[in-house]
C-alpha cells in the first residue's frame, strides 16, 4: 500500500504504537483485538518500509525512524480532530496538547507556573515540555513543537518571536563553603577556585574565559556538566564555583537550597529569553493563548527585565 492510501485508521494504530511501544496495549487503546493491531502493525511496516517497532527483550523499542515520527504523526492526529469539530472560543473546553521545548535553565523555573496558569484556566490541556538538545527550527515548521522558549540565535523569516525576559549571570557556591561566607566574590577568588562549566554542548569555555582573557586572567574549569541545575548542585560541594542564571539561582534559594549566590566581578553579556513560534500560528486563536499564558507566566517571576505582561486574550 503507497503511503498516500494510508487511511485514518491505520494512522491512528500508528500513533498508538509509537505511544505504548506494545501490540496488546496498543489494541486495548483503539478497542481492537490483538491480532488485528499485529496486523496493522505489518501493514504500517509496509507501507513505511521501517520496523518501526523491533524486539528487545521481553518489550519493544522504536526505530530512529519511529522516534523521529512518533511527534509528526502526534501533530497530525491533533490537528486532524480540531478540524473535525467547530471551533470553541473558550480554552476551558479545550481537549488538547502544546508540545513546548525549553531550556534546562528555565524548566524548573517556568514550567511549574505555567502549568499551574493553564490547569487553573484550561483544566483539559496538557502541556508537554521538551528538552533543548538542539535549536532547529524544523520542529516549529513541521508541528512537533508549538512553541520554542529559550535563548537562540536570530531565526529564519518564518519564525516569530518575542522577547521574554533579559537575564544575567551569577556565581554560585555552597552556603556553608568558605567562599560561601565571604560578603562578595573579587577576581582573586573568581580565579582561584575550581569551576563547574554547564553546557548542553559540552564547552569548557565562553564569555567569562573572554572577559578573565582582556584582564590578563584565567579560570581552572575541573568539570562540563550537561545541564545547569546539575552544575547547581555540584556547587553544592565546598568550594566548586558554578556560572548559572540568576533567575535559576533565585529560585532554587528561595526554595532552601543551601547555595549561596555572588555576582560576577567582571561584565558579561546578559542573555534574552524569547519565545519563538511558526507564521503558519500567528494568528491562530491557541497559539495566541498559549504565548499569552507564557508571558504571564514569566510576569510572576517579577523580573525587572521582563516585558509588561499583556493580558491574555479569549480564543477568537
Amino acid at each position: 500500500m503507497a503511503i498516500e492510501q494510508m487511511d485514518l485508521n491505520l494512522l491512528r494504530a500508528l500513533d498508538a504504537l509509537l505511544r505504548t511501544g506494545s501490540v496488546s496495549l496498543a489494541a486495548e487503546r483503539l478497542h481492537l483485538s490483538v491480532p488485528a493491531t499485529s496486523r496493522a502493525l505489518g501493514r504500517l511496516r509496509q507501507t513505511m518500509n521501517d520496523p518501526l517497532l523491533v524486539r528487545a527483550g521481553r518489550g519493544m523499542v522504536p526505530t530512529p525512524f519511529a522516534l523521529r515520527t512518533a511527534p509528526r504523526v502526534r501533530s497530525l492526529l491533533e490537528e486532524i480532530e480540531r478540524l473535525r469539530r467547530p471551533a470553541d472560543d473558550d480554552p476551558s473546553a479545550w481537549h488538547r496538547t502544546f508540545s513546548i521545548r525549553i531550556n534546562d535553565a528555565l524548566s524548573p523555573v517556568l514550567a511549574p507556573r505555567l502549568t499551574r496558569l493553564v490547569a487553573t484556566r484550561a483544566p483539559h490541556v496538557q502541556l508537554r515540555f521538551v528538552a533543548q538538545q538542539s535549536k532547529t527550527v524544523e520542529l516549529l515548521r513541521d508541528g512537533t513543537l508549538d512553541l520554542d522558549v529559550g535563548v537562540v540565535d536570530p531565526g529564519p523569516p518564518d519564525v516569530r518571536a518575542s522577547v521574554l525576559f533579559a537575564d544575567t549571570f551569577v556565581a554560585v557556591v555552597s552556603a556553608a563553603s568558605r567562599i560561601g561566607r565571604m560578603p562578595r566574590l573579587d577576581l582573586d577568588e573568581l580565579c582561584a577556585v575550581p569551576h563547574v562549566s554547564a553546557s548542553r554542548r559540552g564547552l569548557d569555555r565562553g564569555p567569562l574565559d573572554e572577559a578573565l582573557e582582556a584582564r590578563g586572567r584565567s579560570r581552572r574549569v575541573v568539570a562540563v556538566v550537561p545541564t545547569y541545575a546539575v552544575g547547581a548542585l555540584m556547587a553544592l560541594e565546598d568550594d566548586v564555583l558554578c556560572l548559572i542564571p540568576s533567575v535559576l539561582a533565585r529560585h532554587l534559594t528561595e526554595r532552601g537550597v543551601p547555595l549561596r549566590v555572588h555576582e560576577v566581578p567582571v561584565d558579561l553579556p546578559k542573555a534574552t529569553v524569547q519565545q519563538r513560534w511558526h507564521e503558519r500560528v500567528e494568528a491562530d486563536p491557541a497559539s495566541l493563548w498559549l504565548r499569552a499564558m507564557t508571558q504571564e507566566a514569566v510576569g510572576e517571576l517579577r523580573l525587572t527585565d521582563a516585558p509588561p505582561t499583556p493580558s491574555p486574550p479569549s480564543a477568537r
